[in-house]
């Protein structure tokens, strides 16, 4: 019997001229769909992920691709036996992913996106300089081998911490292949547009980000260690985008291991 969830993650950088009323239209069409889940809109596209039943996701799906520059959006879909989120809310925004690093156009000066089994042979050489674009509480959950972690706090930080590792490449004469990834590609959009203005060129990301990665690669073949953090009520995800064994501490908000024992920062500190 099927889940009687299905969930979208979806994202387009598209030029949107107002996307206030085409934020009200999607407000209005999720109310019926009875969908939950979060939509962002801004001048630059449209970000979120949605959850509900498969006719509504589908529904909900064709009316985004119908907006201008959305036709090819990319979408992950999965399944859920519970609704993973408690509402719908439909947002608009400066940025659909904040960065707050000005006018990168993604759209058009994003990186090389490469297939997950492309993926294998590239962060497989030792000249490629592999780096995971999200925060170091999802790194915590499982990384590629091999990959450098930011230690970042929030997206917003990815600037700066670059700016630094780019001083430290240059002082060392070096101009290096360099590979991104992150959950679903949206965060590698902005990133690798990022790092092509600060001046290399040679920029690849994941298409479709660990997602498509761990639905796509088997597990014998796959270069992926532990799970991947997700941004609904799943909290983790494994190979075959199988439910994983982490849990959200409800009094911090970070994943841990649910056979490990979780040592709080919200509550030690009040301790």
């Amino acid at each position: 019997m099927a889940a009687p969830f299905t969930i979208a993650a979806l994202y387009c950088f598209a030029a949107f001229d107002d996307p206030h009323p085409l934020a009200r239209d999607l407000r209005a069409l999720c109310d019926r769909l009875d969908t939950c889940g979060t939509l962002i809109l801004a001048r630059e596209g449209i970000n979120g992920t949605v959850a509900g039943s498969e006719e509504a996701i589908a529904a909900l799906v064709r009316h985004i691709r119908a907006l201008p520059g959305c036709a090819d959006m990319d979408v992950k879909y999965a399944a859920a036996d519970g609704a993973p989120f408690a509402r719908m809310k439909v947002k608009v925004k400066r940025e659909i992913v904040t960065l707050g690093a000005g006018d990168l156009d993604p759209a058009r000066r994003a990186g090389r996106h490469l297939d997950p089994r492309e993926w294998n042979d590239l962060i497989a050489d030792p000249g490629t300089i592999v780096i995971d674009t999200r925060n170091a509480y999802e790194v915590s959950v499982g990384s590629f081998e091999g990959a450098i972690d930011p230690g970042t706090r929030s997206f917003r930080d990815f600037p700066a911490w670059f700016g630094a590792f780019a001083g430290k490449l240059r002082e060392e004469g070096r101009s290096p292949r360099i590979a991104m990834f992150c959950t679903g590609g949206i965060r590698c959009e902005k990133s690798t547009a990022l790092v092509r203005a600060r001046g290399f060129d040679e920029v690849y990301h994941l298409r479709g980000g660990i997602l498509r990665y761990l639905e796509e690669v088997p597990e014998a073949e796959s270069r992926w260690h532990g799970e991947c953090y997700v941004f609904d009520d799943r909290v983790a995800v494994g190979h075959g985008l199988k439910p994983g064994t982490h849990r959200l501490c409800r009094a911090c908000g970070l994943p841990h291991h649910a056979d490990e024992d979780h040592v709080c920062p919200a509550t030690a500190s009040r301790a």
